[in-house]
């Protein structure tokens, strides 16, 4: 049914569910995988750059703030190739032919742009269930990809989200 899947992949919980549902659909499907990991702000070890407070730009307190990024930079753009390529590795292993590519961007905007370059013909995402707040804040990228896909979407829900809620509504359950 399906032969070209994109599977957007962060480094979250719910990123190895959507992995796994990905690559057995793609062994059903005798599909090909493409694995996306968006470089992204939205993501908890995104770098931050620590500024200096004086307003003196050319200070040595800056040039290591700087420095300090970059070194954070390349860090967290050697985890994300590699979390990509350990991947790619246990899908080529099961039979699955598999490719991978990180951009940086906004992850709904990306993971939209490469289905339509690669020609996708599904894309597999997760979905973390974000509080209200944060979702009115940030977005949710698994809303942005389903309205703005040009294929069909597939998204995983969180199974460790899942438990919270079941934890919380028995505790509450149990409360006087």
């Amino acid at each position: 049914m399906f032969q070209k899947i994109l599977v957007a992949l962060d480094k979250s919980e719910v990123s190895n569910q959507v992995f796994q549902a990905a690559l057995d659909l793609a062994k059903s499907d005798h599909a090909s995988l493409l694995l996306l990991h968006v470089l992204s702000f939205e993501e908890e070890d995104y770098p931050i750059v620590v500024g200096h407070t004086s307003l003196n730009y050319n200070s040595e307190g800056m040039d290591s703030a700087i420095k300090q990024f970059d070194q954070q930079w390349r860090a967290y753009e050697h985890q994300g190739i590699e979390m990509l390529k350990s991947r790619t590795t246990t899908a080529t292993a099961a039979g699955v032919p598999t490719e991978y590519i990180q951009c940086l961007g906004g992850p709904g905007a990306c993971i939209c742009a490469n289905a339509r370059e690669w020609g996708a013909d599904l894309v597999v995402i997760g979905r973390r269930r974000l509080s209200i707040l944060r979702e009115l804040v940030l977005g949710s990228v698994s809303n942005y990809v389903i309205h703005h896909a040009p294929c069909n979407v597939l998204t995983v829900q969180s199974i460790v989200q899942k438990n919270v809620h079941a934890e919380l509504l028995q505790a509450a359950e149990l409360s006087p």
